[in-house]
């Protein structure tokens, strides 16, 4: 393997994108030399596209042709409950494809949100070739560590889409952790607080050298910086109400506005206790102009955002009992993405943990650096970053001299465990989602269990597939369906099939089934879609666990 691997991080809000150039990491600008590019497609009148810096201001000028915050859409069916409480947040329609999929109207055509990340990636990807003078195929990309199977698929394919090869998708938080930690000798535990513009995840991991273990990880998909502006656009807007007795939020325009004036009141109350701006505005379909003096102090926006950030912290609580943790038992704590710039954000993070934020690193460039040291650990090593072929056998009968052995055998890359976020299932009869792989289980790992047909001479079987932590499959999220086709003809119950569920190291799931009479594999077909109605498939009785 040879040539140069890309980091990316492809953010709701802003990308970063690095590379490591003789042993050292650099972030990539473009050509006015920011470092951070707004994940924003603009799509032009004549069929053009701008992205990144420059289409920001379209947000403004052509807020129904200027897609952001496509992550948030991104591996979701149309019909879920979290894109349903997005659709009002965007100025530009959002609507279902046939596989119930969502899609974005925008310049005159229906883009898929995974479209929108393919041209962000693409544009990275030539702010790269243009800063290096070479052609550039290949690239790792991070993810949220709470994506699921279809996020993690489609963030994939946005790769492609782009002409990139994915060589491995990394959740931020161990990027951030390898960013920290690799070369550094550390041994320690840490806590990678990942909150980012539309994605909240934390990560629980140890340190051993080089080996980086994540003990746990929780997130939540919806939870980041865009609430903290939605709930400042909405304080705006009740106080031209109260004032003026006028409803501005009807209008596409004037949201927008609304939305970047609250991103600018929280990015100077960072600094200040205090902000008091003059805001004018005409009244929806007229010619008469209102202004206020609206004035937020710091107090105000703690008292107004607590419980958004109360979110993230029932989140790390999630994750340390995970792990069976507790809080002192961490060594560091590492903040990460944006958002954590937010004083509150800081504090109530300090407070929790009982301890102070490792210090020294940029929280919006940290993730991509990760992914660019991995990267380059892949081509310059003669053997890829270890990753464990079975970690549970590994780990049965692990003692002091074998994880001696295991660190002095991989100081020259870095040795990933990672582990799935949520359990993978499927649908059974009652409506109750038999777990076959493990919330917090070592990847890659594989799963079998063993099915049988629930009626007399069953050629076909269906199982929709869920990913979850709940045993009922309304708690979950459908992730598509597994086909099973071609099975001998025979009498309920005694045909059995053996379903193995693999996940590689990338988090996506694979399926094999095989007939047990025969000892023939079957053809297993995984579709994932969006959601289905269980009651149109022949469902199964479980067997065996």
């Amino acid at each position: 393997m040879s040539g140069i691997v890309l980091g990316i991080d492809l953010g709701t809000s802003n990308s970063v994108v690095s590379v490591v150039l003789e042993g050292e990491p650099i972030v990539i600008p473009d050509g006015a030399g920011r470092r951070i590019h707004p994940s924003i497609v603009h799509f032009g009148a004549q069929g053009q596209t701008v992205v990144g810096n420059e289409a920001k201001r379209y947000r403004l000028e052509a807020p129904q042709q200027t897609v952001f915050s496509a992550k948030r859409l991104i591996g979701r069916p149309f019909d879920s409950p979290e894109i349903k409480m997005l659709m009002g947040a965007f100025p530009f329609p959002i609507v279902p494809a046939q596989d119930n999929t969502p899609r974005i109207e925008a310049g005159g055509h229906l883009h898929p949100p995974e479209g929108i990340g393919a041209r962000v990636l693409h544009y990275l990807k030539g702010l790269a070739e243009a800063y290096l003078g070479q052609e550039i195929h290949r690239a790792v990309v991070t993810v949220p560590a709470n994506f699921d199977e279809g996020q993690r698929r489609a963030t994939k394919r946005a790769g492609e889409l782009a002409g990139l090869e994915v060589l491995r998708l990394i959740n931020e938080p161990t990027a951030a952790a390898l960013a920290y930690g690799y070369g550094g000798q550390k041994r320690e535990r840490v806590a990678i607080y990942d909150f980012g513009g539309g994605t909240f995840d934390v990560t629980l991991l140890e340190l051993r050298g080089n080996i980086f273990e994540v003990l746990s990880t929780a997130g939540n998909s919806y939870l980041g910086g865009d609430d903290f502006d939605f709930r400042l656009a909405s304080a705006i807007f009740n106080a031209f109400e109260r004032q003026h007795q006028v409803d501005l939020s009807t209008d596409d325009l004037v949201r927008q506005r609304m939305r970047l004036i609250a991103e600018d009141l929280k990015h100077r109350l960072t600094d200040e206790a205090a902000v008091r701006i003059p805001i004018s505005e005409y009244i929806p379909g007229t010619m008469t102009a209102v202004e206020i003096e609206f004035e937020l102090t710091r107090d105000q926006f703690d008292k107004r955002c607590m419980d958004i950030v109360e979110q993230s912290l029932t989140t790390c609580e999630d994750a340390l009992r995970t792990a069976g943790m507790q809080r002192a038992e961490l060594d560091h704590l590492v903040l990460v993405g944006g958002s954590t710039r937010v004083p509150l954000v800081q504090r109530r993070t300090r407070e929790f943990f009982n301890r102070e934020p490792v210090l020294g690193i940029n929280p919006d460039e940290v993730v991509a650096i990760g992914a660019a040291i991995f990267g380059a650990s892949m081509v310059e090593q003669t053997r890829a970053p270890a990753v464990l072929s079975n970690p549970e056998e590994a780990f049965e009968e692990i003692d002091e001299s074998w994880m001696e052995e295991l660190e002095e055998d991989a100081p020259q890359g870095p040795l990933l465990i990672d582990v799935t976020p949520h359990a993978l299932g499927v649908a059974t009869i009652g409506g109750v989602m038999d777990i076959i792989i493990e919330r917090n289980g070592q990847l890659p790992l594989e799963r079998t269990r063993y099915f049988s047909t629930s009626r007399d001479d069953q050629t076909r079987v269906v199982l929709p597939v869920y990913s979850g932590n709940s045993r009922r499959i309304e708690d979950n999220q459908q992730l598509g369906i597994l086909e099973l086709t071609e099975i001998p003809p025979g009498p309920r119950e005694e045909v059995q099939i053996e379903v193995t569920f693999e996940v590689d190291t990338n988090g996506m799931l694979s399926v094999r089934a095989t007939d047990m009479r025969t000892g023939l594999n079957q053809f297993a077909r995984l579709s994932i879609t969006g959601d289905a109605d269980v009651r149109d498939y022949d469902t199964t009785s479980l067997l065996m666990t």
